[in-house]
């Protein structure tokens, strides 16, 4: 991943979506041929000199000290989310040469006995962890049962079940919402690990395989994947609207926990209800816990 382009690309999109009216200038001159701010206005709001942004949105954030970004990321109104992936594109600009050879990193393809046993706690509500690189490593018994259709995978990875298999826009009415989730998220996951060599391939893979990934990897969006509502159309019991929380496994770098809920009373409670009834008489598909980094760049 080139960390100068990224820089450019992100700088120049969000500065493309402020209007002078949003960032409260004045919109002098009637004949504007940006969409978005000036580069004039942005280093207005942001204190610095014309030619220092200059300097930054052409991809240069090397010594950019952590209040010039504040500043920079206030003038642009970016989000939590936004304004983290900046401070860690600036951080990957500021990396010695020797820290940013390619590697892979170890780690989230296992799991610790003590949070499977959590898992299997969790009774109630589907539960499934995930590693870095979207593989789903494992579940409890009504996590594999609402993901049955991922879990059904050689190598359970939702990215590339939500990008590759045609089933996937049926399991998610939402299926363009989630995709652009998806990349958010991924998106902030490079700009933390940009010379993770695993995660390169990934995104490479999706890139290559998938119009729908490469238009929405070049609007470089970010966001949190944290909470929300998910909308399934499951094959068995039929439509569910379901609350997620996801929690980082701290013990456990690259480890996420998400649980899912329905509101009390609703339909997705019922339909939740006959899911967990089917998933105990029929065991759906369990998680591989072999996944291998060849295994993750060939996909299913």
């Amino acid at each position: 991943m080139d960390n100068r382009s990224d820089v450019r690309a992100f700088l120049t999109s969000r500065r493309a979506r402020i209007t002078p009216d949003k960032a409260g200038l004045p919109a002098f001159g009637g004949n504007r041929r940006v969409p978005g701010l000036r580069r004039e206005e942005v280093s207005l709001l942001s204190g610095m000199s014309v030619d220092y942004y200059t300097r930054l949105e052409r991809g240069d954030l090397s010594g950019v000290s952590d209040t010039v970004l504040d500043s920079l990321a206030r003038a642009l109104q970016l989000d939590d989310a936004e304004t983290a992936h900046l401070h860690d594109l600036a951080r990957a600009a500021n990396t010695s040469p020797v820290a940013r050879k390619p590697r892979n990193r170890t780690g989230g393809d296992t799991l610790r006995p003590s949070i499977q046993r959590l898992l299997d706690a969790i009774t109630e509500a589907p539960a499934i962890i995930r590693n870095q690189y979207y593989d789903y490593v494992a579940a409890n018994r009504l996590g594999r049962a609402l993901y049955a259709p991922v879990f059904a995978e050689a190598v359970p990875n939702s990215a590339r079940f939500a990008f590759f298999n045609p089933a996937a826009q049926d399991f998610y009415p939402d299926w363009d919402k989630v995709t652009q989730e998806f990349v958010a998220a991924m998106r902030g996951d490079a700009g933390r690990n940009p010379y993770d060599k695993r995660l390169t391939d990934l995104v490479g893979e999706l890139s290559t395989r998938s119009q729908t990934f490469r238009t929405l990897w070049a609007a470089h969006d970010v966001r949190y994947h944290r909470t929300g509502v998910k909308r399934i159309h499951h094959p068995i019991v039929g439509d569910l609207d379901l609350t997620y929380e996801a929690f980082e496994l701290p013990a456990d770098p690259g480890l996420q926990l998400s649980t899912f809920t329905a509101e009390p009373g609703s339909p997705s409670e019922d339909a939740l209800k006959m899911l967990a009834s089917w998933a105990a008489t029929a065991e759906p598909p369990a998680p591989r816990r072999d996944v291998t980094t060849e295994d993750a760049r060939n996909g299913p």
